[in-house]
Parts: C-alpha cells; structure tokens; sequence
C-alpha cells in the first residue's frame, strides 16, 4: 500500500487543499504559483456548489472556491479527463462567479474584485506547443498591454512536468513534483527548504486517516482506479473500432471517429461504475460531463 495518499482522487485532493485546518497548504501553494504577482496572507472557503440564477440554468460546482482576504476569489480544479470544450468550461467557471459578484440596486458601479482559475489537469489539451503552464490574461492583440486583470485562468498540464525531485528550482516545481509523484513517494520531500511539506506529510499519510477517512478514502480511490480502467478500455475499443473503419473509408477518418465513439462509451460505463461505487452525483457529473437527466437513468 501507498504510504500517501493519491491527490488526484477528489477525497485527496480536498484532503490537501480544501479544509480549514489544512488552507495553510492552499495558501503556500497559490503564493508559489502567483509569486512575483501577488501574496496571499489569508483566504476563506467559499460554498463550492452555486445555485444557478434561473431555473434552467446549471448548477455550477467547484472543486475548491475561496475568496482572498483581499476580496479577490480564486477557484482550484483537478481534472482528470479532457472533456470537450473544457476551456469554455473553465471560462464559463470564471465568469460565473464574476456575475455573482453583481450587488442589486442603483449603486453599485460594477467594483468586481479579480477572479482567479487554477486548473491542474491530468492530461493535455492536444495543442501542438502546449506548455506545463499557460498563464491567459486580458490584453490588447496588438500591443500586448494588459487590458484587465479581473479574469485570470491558468492551466498546469502535469504530463509535462518530468523534472527530478533534485531538479526542481523552486516552491511552484516543489509543489507540482509532490502532487503528481505523492502516491509513488516513499518520504516527504522538500522538507528543509520549506516547513509546509512537513504539514503536508501529516496530513497525507495513510496510516493517520481515521477508520471512517479511510473508508471515504478507499471509496474515491476505487472510484479514481475505475475510471482509469474505463479509460483504458475505452480507449483500446475506439482504437480498434476506428481501425475497422478506417479500412474501408480511410485510416485518418476512421480513426476519429472510433475515437469519438469510445469517448462517450468511456463516459457511460464510467458513470455506470461510479454509480455502483455510491459516488455522488454531483462528483459523477462533473467527471463525466453527462447530464444529471442521463446519470439518473443510468
């Protein structure tokens, strides 16, 4: 067994970032990524599920939603799975909560504090020059003069980050090489240069979570290992059903559309799984990207 837990299962995840006791952790970690912008001396947490305005709206569902002690609010996702259109998403997360900053009444003069995205995903954006880290700002095309600095994504794709443990020059690095090594690590690293991977080692180890945590946590982390399964799977079967395909109507063709299909069998079997497993449904959504109509009839 691990002696860590794994952070890309949604129990670890907030298990690190998404308490009270541990938003010391939450704070180091966004001052490492934010340095030389700004600094963060405290936050608070905010409801991650926010109703939508209007009936037929979509409920909209954070992973972790705070607000600085300055006023601006920072929302934190880990995705493991691409999903179609998952930069819109991750603008729509953003804009929504600008829009939720809207006071009623005639004096309010449109005074929104800045909101930042992080998303750490699990995979890539298929775009030839991606990088580990795209920073998006607001500004002119021509001149590169920023514009706004009210809406504020950034995306961290982790499979590219392949430094060494002894490679990494600095706390963002420490951070990202924790996060994406934690369940292969056999001892916390980083301990002298920074005290917060000493807070973290606590409150990671397996053998200190409580008999219930320990159930909650097993529970995601069969949830986490079904999807890779699915995936795997999936992936293999849309392999094989485009290469059918591609024999009679071209390789290239083929191909993607095997892989389209595969794609959403991928998302119904792991929903029918995650279902089985107990998981939440909001968690199963907002996983799969189904709607909750489809989840229930699962």
């Amino acid at each position: 067994m691990s002696r860590f837990i794994n952070p890309f299962t949604d129990y670890g995840f907030k298990k690190i970032f998404g308490q009270e006791v541990t938003k010391e952790l939450l704070i180091d970690f966004l001052n490492a990524l934010l340095e030389g912008e700004r600094v963060i001396t405290d936050l608070t947490f905010l409801n991650n599920e926010q109703m939508p305005f209007y009936p037929d709206e979509r409920v909209v569902i954070y992973d972790i939603y705070c607000t600085t002690d300055t006023g601006e609010q920072i929302i934190v996702e880990m995705q493991n799975r691409s999903q179609v259109h998952f930069k819109e998403r991750a603008l729509f997360y953003l804009s929504s909560a600008i829009t939720r900053q809207g006071e009623k009444g005639e004096n309010w003069m449109f005074n929104i504090k800045a909101v930042y995205g992080v998303f750490l995903m699990n995979f890539l954006f298929g775009d030839e020059n991606q990088k580990l880290r795209t920073d998006v700002i607001l500004a002119d095309r021509d001149t590169g003069k920023l514009f706004s600095d009210k809406l504020r994504p950034i995306f961290i794709a982790l499979p590219l980050f392949t430094k060494t443990e002894q490679e990494c020059e600095n706390n963002f690095e420490r951070w990202i090489f924790v996060l994406k090594n934690m369940e292969t690590l056999k001892r916390m690293p980083f301990k002298a240069q920074k005290a917060v991977f000493e807070k973290l080692e606590e409150i990671v180890d397996v053998q200190a979570l409580s008999p219930d945590d320990r159930v909650r946590y097993n529970n995601s982390l069969n949830s986490y290992r079904t999807y890779l399964s699915v995936i795997e799977a999936a992936t293999q079967d849309g392999l094989e059903k485009g290469y059918e395909e591609g024999l009679e109507k071209g390789m290239e063709k083929g191909m993607e559309k095997g892989r389209e299909e595969g794609r959403e069998e991928e998302r119904m079997k792991m929903a029918r799984s995650m279902k089985q497993l107990g998981a939440p449904i909001e968690m199963i959504q907002k996983t799969t990207g189904l709607e909750m109509e489809v989840i229930d009839k699962l």
